[in-house]
């Protein structure tokens, strides 16, 4: 479109000068077109900041923040945690915790499938405080056990390559 622009960062963009109604519109159009969208407003790109830096933490490092994950979060973004915490839930009607959760459980069953780990180690790895812990959060979310979990995930794998 032959925009120009000052910086570009996960997922963000800073431009030098204000788009027009009709370079807005385009580049919205352009961005739907590749599964991305345009945010427009400051409350939407701090919901996507949050959720890039949960999803960043739990999917994509093996380090866990030294310190609780409020604070981490507060501390990526340079925003009060209660700020975060109220508009996150006010704009996707969970909780960042709730969220947290979520995505923690879907790492695990990641980490079920790859069939490296047992779920001890997976326990481990996530940061839970138990096999207990995990297995109770996993069952809230799933309705299944981990090892049911993937004992049945296998064997629709192993149906699959019989077909």
């Amino acid at each position: 479109m032959g925009l120009r622009y000052a910086v570009i960062d996960l997922g963000m963009v800073d431009m030098p000068e204000e788009l027009t109604v009709e370079q807005r519109s385009e580049l919205k159009d352009h961005l739907l077109e590749s599964g991305l969208e345009l945010l427009e407003d400051r409350k939407s790109e701090v919901i996507e900041q949050i959720k890039n830096v949960v999803v960043g933490m739990i999917h994509h490092s093996d380090e866990v923040p030294k310190v609780n994950y409020s604070d981490y979060i507060s501390e990526k973004l340079s925003y009060n945690y209660n700020y975060l915490s109220n508009l996150f839930s006010e704009v996707k009607g969970i909780t960042i915790q709730q969220f947290i959760i979520k995505h923690k459980i879907e790492r695990v069953k990641e980490l079920l499938l790859y069939d490296e780990l047992n779920v001890t180690e997976i326990s481990y790895k996530m940061h839970y405080s138990s096999v207990a812990h995990l297995s109770n959060q996993f069952k809230k979310i799933t309705g299944f056990s981990p090892s049911f979990f993937k004992q049945s995930q296998h064997k629709r794998l192993a149906n699959l390559e019989n077909v």
